[in-house]
């Protein structure tokens, strides 16, 4: 069975209708394939990672959607947090913090690389 990865990039300190925009599509198209069946995961990569933080805030607009696919999130790429200042954040939002590629340079990164060798869909935001 394959499955469908959904990653974020978008930045939440752009502040940018569109980076929320973006997030909102993320969650929603989540929550369908999840009430449709299919395997997804929802990752958070690059400047992406910094959407932990804000996620987990029951005052912020997309917490709710968040909350209906919190089950679905594989996690924030460990080494995107480093990069991107992010790494405290997200370790306290209690999003998991994957490191499963050593790439040079840094600390380790989630691994979009093995959806796409499985076959798997991988859509990004």
């Amino acid at each position: 069975m394959t499955k469908t990865a959904i990653a974020v990039f978008s930045d939440p300190s752009s502040g940018s209708d569109e980076a929320l925009g973006r997030l909102f599509n993320a969650l929603f198209l989540t929550i369908e394939l999840k009430d449709r069946g299919v395997d997804v995961d929802l990752i958070f990569q690059g400047a992406g990672a910094r959407w932990a933080a804000e996620i987990v805030k029951p005052d912020h607009p997309a917490h709710a959607a968040f909350k209906a696919v919190e089950d679905k999130v594989r996690g924030v790429c460990g080494g995107c947090a480093d990069v991107f200042g992010a790494t405290e954040e997200a370790e306290a939002s209690g999003l998991k913090l994957v490191r499963d590629k050593d790439i040079p340079g840094t600390t380790g990164v989630l691994d979009l690389s093995a959806y796409v060798a499985a076959g798997d869909t991988l859509i990004t935001f």
